[in-house]
């Protein structure tokens, strides 16, 4: 670093400085003399960590670079930091005794001060409360540090970077000693020295030339700290000018310095300065011009600052009130004014607002835009980026000259570019078509990621050159990233591709809706389709549909009958997505309208796959409303509907199609044989779906992977409910399991709480069989967990089906540990189902749902609630008997019988005659018309113990031997079947029942 020097300058008139509405010029009358090298000294004060008040963050690092920049500018400067009462005290009266023989001392300090009855006080770093109490020993009085320093040295400057607002409680006073009275703190601040607005003496040293007292802030308005880790305001000002500035007047860089933090701080904070210097300072030999891009700026943004100083308040202000109202810099709007000039500037305050107004709406166009100026020159780069600084710094005329620069650059290229332009065209397209075919070749091997990237590249190289093939490229990239996202279940690329459509979209002059239109929105709605199915919400599947209801009003039938087809079968996917999720069926009816109307125009000859696709989407269709009417024709049609789709293709050229109308196949295949109570069927469902998952793997699809893994967990589920012991349903568990580790709750949602909600039934199941309570609780958060994503609001039928499942759980759990707390838990459980699963609108599900009810109200009457409950319980279940039949449900009608028996025994319990007892007994005998010892051995042998409870009621009321001896035989039968059954417990549990009553036989 070059060292500059110190001097003194003979009183000279200042050179004339532009304003904006008159030259400043002023003059001091003097003897002229030659300029003396002058000794300087210099003290710099950084207070940042306080103890017992708030500390600053950046007082130290202002004090190290403010030591650094004095240093090289010729002062013997020295540094101090974090100092207490005394060691400042201390510091101050060597600085003193050192500024002895010198010319100059500078003093700059950085940290806390205050104001209080005309006096500034320097905060020591170990200052508190009771250091008010006696100031003048505990904090330093800045005027005793001044006229030390008068006394001492000729010139005198102080800067103060300590206007910041009070570090002490509001009210505190302070005391000079402990004797004086007490002086309010100034809340914003340091104030003006006291005494004369310019500072003077008539003591002390007779060579004394002046004092310069500077302030971070105009006195009694606090001063910004600035960013934590960098310099406060007025430092940063001070490091910029005053190092830059060799052969400047003193009170010229300090005005450069106050307007700097002005506009810097957007008007927040404004230096002031008190001086009384009666010769000129310089600080170093005049300068030489600006070199380079900075500079050029900051020689120029030196020249604004001055202007700026002398600009009447009015005119700064209105400048500020633009600025702010635009969002424009500061800075720039001044070098605007002062690129007018004094000359050009209107005289009629409107129309100068008015022409600054219109000047600040270029300035905010021009700066929105300037990410659009690029250039692949670096050259013509550097100069607009040094174009852009330079007008933000208010230095108009330098960004001039930069860009004039830059325009001669282009200028001299233009032969060049024109005779390599059409060269690059020819090159660029080549490129874009490697890149294209290597992105087939992707799609080939279904690595529908890499094929995005690879289109994305080949769009932006043919961007600019073809239009046609640019439409082509980001068309497929869009369809590349739906691709990916549908098949990985990834919802970032999904949400690319609709972005990618909507770019495609703007490419269409004028927002024409026409057939490009049209096709782009439909594939955009399929994405839409895709996102929503993933989605609790139903907005994005009625988007999709609105989509495609826009998009046949341009492809109709007559004008365009395949592309017509197309939208009218995603159309009726969209339907059958939101029909699914509403508890009415005409969302479903008008989703099998959509597909029996594709069908009417797609050829199977012609076009197999799309006629087999819209087979597929009716068999989904017919098969929703079977589910939800208990319809057997609606599951036939269905089933009729899929293997129509499979004979129109072959597993080897399409297996995923294949494989999605098998996977649909098995699951009519799993409810019919669930209806039926035909395990056969329900095997043939498992198999299906084992079919399936050969080709619906988890590398290839591993959404749909896990779709088929959780159907085949149904069928699993279904099959273990009609077997001994629990092979097939924890079979059915795993699968479950299996299913989340792909369908997770931030890839799919609703997969997520469909694969909880089913683990939690089949683990209620086994508890049961097993009398495990840590299955049960499994379950419990299993179904909750499913409950975090179903909501009534949005997905009503699921979130029904879930809360169904929950009572089922608690149920059983109230039942392992006599809990009566989460058999009413149970109870509400079913209650919010039936909110959903009305008589009229879903009656099976709604049968189901009161004959559950209706066993935990049992169980609570058996616990304790009395003969109400059980009596509440009987009708329950006989409100499901009016929609359950043997021939529309047999298992759940045998269900239903088996429990009605079971309450009628327990209120039997309660009476004195035997009538609840002989109901019971027809209800037993009904359920086992179902429940064979072959078919289904654990639900017999609960159905042949109830009958036994019957006979027992009845033979111990009446006194009968015989009847006794029935309910032995009955007894004995259970056991055979809880045996075979694997049910040991209740195998040992009629075992008592056995010993009981042959000790009452045997007592009479």
């Amino acid at each position: 670093m070059i060292s500059r020097s110190l001097a003194w300058h003979p009183l000279r008139h200042l050179a004339a400085i532009a304003g904006f509405a008159f030259f400043l010029c002023l003059a001091l009358a003097a003897r002229a003399e030659e300029a003396k090298t002058l000794k300087g000294v210099a003290l710099v004060i950084g207070q940042s960590k306080y103890a017992h008040i708030t500390p600053l963050t950046n007082p130290a690092n202002d004090a190290r670079e403010m030591v650094k920049l004095l240093t090289d500018m010729g002062f013997d400067a020295r540094s101090v930091t974090d100092r207490d009462a005394a060691k400042l005290t201390r510091d101050l009266e060597r600085f003193a005794e050192d500024a002895e023989g010198a010319d100059v001392a500078f003093l700059y300090y950085s940290g806390h001060g205050i104001e209080a009855g005309g006096e500034n006080y320097l905060v020591p770093v170990n200052a508190d409360e009771s250091s008010l109490a006696n100031a003048g020993e505990a904090l330093v009085p800045l005027s005793r540090v001044i006229d030390k320093l008068k006394a001492t040295v000729p010139v005198a400057i102080v800067l103060l970077d300590a206007c910041r607002t009070s570090p002490f409680p509001a009210g505190a006073q302070i005391k000079a000693t402990p004797a004086s009275a007490g002086q309010p703190i100034t809340a914003g601040g340091l104030g003006a020295p006291r005494g004369a607005s310019v500072v003077e003496t008539t003591q002390g040293n007779a060579d004394n030339l002046g004092t310069v007292i500077g302030f971070a802030a105009e006195p009694g308005r606090p001063a910004l700290d600035g960013a934590e880790g960098g310099n406060s305001p007025y430092a940063a000002a001070l490091l910029r000018h005053l190092s830059a500035m060799q052969g400047a007047e003193l009170s010229s860089v300090m005005r450069m310095v106050t307007e700097e933090v002005y506009l810097s701080t957007e008007t927040r904070q404004r230096p002031w300065v008190n001086e009384s210097l009666r010769r000129l300072l310089y600080l170093g030999v005049a300068p030489d011009e600006p070199q380079g891009e900075e500079g050029l700026i900051t020689g120029e943004r030196r020249q604004l600052l001055l202007t700026i100083a002398d600009l009447p308040s009015l005119d700064r202000q209105r400048v500020e009130t633009i600025a702010k109202a635009d969002g424009v810099p500061l800075d720039a709007l001044f070098g605007i004014l002062r690129a007018l000039g004094a000359k050009d500037m209107p005289e009629d305050p409107v129309a100068l607002e008015k022409l600054l107004k219109t000047q600040a709406d270029k300035l905010k166009k021009m700066m929105e835009e300037r990410d659009a100026l690029k250039s692949d020159d670096p050259e013509i780069k550097r100069m607009i980026e040094a174009a852009d600084r330079a007008i933000r710094q208010g230095a108009i005329a330098t960004a001039r000259q930069f860009l004039d620069d830059a325009v001669k650059r282009v200028e001299a290229t233009v032969g060049a570019v024109d005779a390599a332009e059409e060269a690059v065209k020819q090159k660029r397209l080549a490129d874009a078509a490697v890149y294209a075919r290597r992105a087939e070749a992707a799609s080939l091997a279904f690595d529908h990621q890499a094929a995005a990237k690879d289109y994305a590249m080949a769009f932006s190289l043919a961007e600019k050159w073809d239009e046609k093939l640019k439409w082509n490229y980001k068309n497929l990239e869009a369809e590349a990233l739906n691709a990916y996202g549908y098949e990985k279940g990834d919802n970032a690329s999904l949400d690319k591709s609709v972005a990618a459509y909507e770019q495609l979209l703007t490419f269409i002059p004028n927002g024409e809706k026409n057939d490009e239109w049209a096709i782009t929105r439909n594939n955009m709605g399929v994405v839409y389709q895709s996102l929503g199915e993933r989605d609790c919400d139903t907005k994005r599947l009625k988007q999709a549909a609105q989509i495609f209801r826009e998009s046949l009003e341009i492809l109709t039938l007559e004008h365009d009958p395949v592309n017509w087809a197309a939208a009218q079968n995603n159309l009726g996917n969209s339907l059958l997505a939101i029909g699914q999720r509403e508890s009415n069926t005409q969302s479903l009816e008008d989703a099998v309208a959509a597909f029996r109307a594709v069908l009417a125009v797609r050829n199977r000859e012609k076009t197999p796959a799309d006629w087999s696709d819209s087979q597929n989407n009716l068999g989904i269709a017919l098969y929703s409303l079977a589910e939800r009417e208990n319809n057997d024709a609606r599951l036939l049609e269905a089933l009729a509907a899929y293997r129509a789709g499979l004979e129109a293709i072959s597993r080897d050229e399409q297996p995923l199609r294949w494989g999605t109308l098998t996977n649909n196949l098995g699951n009519t295949l799993n409810t019919q044989g669930a209806r039926k109570n035909d395990i056969a069927i329900l095997k043939q469902a498992a198999d299906t779906f084992r079919a399936a998952l050969e080709v619906r793997t988890r590398e290839r699809v591993p959404l749909q992977w896990a779709s088929s893994k959780l159907n085949l967990a149904n069928a699993l589920q279904n099959i273990g409910l009609r077997n001994t012991g629990t092979v097939e349903l924890e079979e059915a568990a795993q699968a479950y399991r299996d299913a989340a580790l792909e369908l997770t709750r931030e890839r799919s949602e609703l997969g997520w709480a469909s694969a909880q909600n089913n683990l939690g039934g089949v683990l209620q199941q086994i508890s049961t069989r097993t009398m495990n309570s840590d299955k049960i609780e499994e379950a419990i958060t299993a179904l909750r967990g499913a409950l975090g994503v179903y909501k009534r609001d949005c997905s009503a039928m699921d979130w029904a089906m879930t809360q169904l499942n929950l009572g089922n759980a608690l149920q059983t759990a109230g039942k392992l540990s006599n809990d009566m707390a989460r058999l009413y838990e149970a109870v509400t459980a079913y209650q919010a189902a039936l909110g959903e699963y009305t008589f009229e609108r879903t009656p099976m599900q709604w049968a189901t749902a009161q004959s559950m009810l209706g066993t935990a109200l049992e169980a609570i009457g058996f616990a304790g609630g009395g003969p109400e409950k059980l009596k509440e319980a009987v009708a329950a279940k006989r409100a499901a008997l009016t929609i359950l039949t043997k021939a529309n449900g047999e298992l759940e009608w045998a269900q239903a019988q088996f429990n009605i028996g079971n309450s009628l025994n327990m209120v039997g319990n309660f009476e004195k005659g035997t009538e609840s007892f002989e109901t019971a007994l027809t209800a037993f005998n009904a359920a086992l018309e179902v429940y064979t010892l072959e078919k289904m051995p654990l639900q017999w042998a609960m159905a042949q113990n109830g009958i036994g409870d019957s006979y027992w009621g009845i033979g111990t009321r009446k006194g009968d031997k015989k009847v006794l001896e029935n309910s032995l035989a009955q007894f004995e039968k259970a056991k055979e079947g809880f045996t075979k059954g694997g049910m040991i417990p209740m195998a040992a549990l009629v075992d008592k029942k056995i010993a009981i009553i042959q000790q009452a036989l045997a007592g009479k």
